[in-house]
């Protein structure tokens, strides 16, 4: 089954989503802000990344844009999970936005058909 990172700094939320994308089959690491998910994805490429927008130390805009920078996770898809939509002028480096609150029945219609899309 493919991996996911689930970035984001509610804890909350990390272990609920997390619960439902094992209870899936998804190989699920979780990361507290963008500084962790980098320092995860160096040991290890997923094959989705599922990040809030607005966190500590460095936020959803900075996080995408430097996993997008790198070669071996420039065709990951990513998907923003966030309450406040993010300004696409600055560069859109991400594939979905989900706004928050979202059910779990588009959320994982959503990771399924992103996927897909690696082998």
């Amino acid at each position: 089954m493919h991996s996911i990172l689930l970035v984001d700094d509610e804890p909350e939320i990390l272990a609920a989503w997390r619960l439902i994308l094992e209870n899936e089959g998804y190989e699920v690491a979780c990361a507290s802000n963008g500084v962790e998910a980098v320092a995860r994805v160096a040991a290890h490429v997923p094959a989705l990344i599922i990040t809030d927008w607005m966190m500590p130390l460095m936020d959803g805009a900075e996080l995408c844009r430097r996993l997008k920078g790198m070669p071996a996770l420039a065709n990951v898809p990513i998907i923003v999970h966030t309450a406040v939509p993010p300004n696409e002028s600055a560069g859109k480096n991400w594939d979905i936005c989900l706004r928050k609150p979202v059910g779990a029945t588009l959320f994982l219609t959503t990771v399924a058909q992103l996927c897909k899309l690696r082998p």
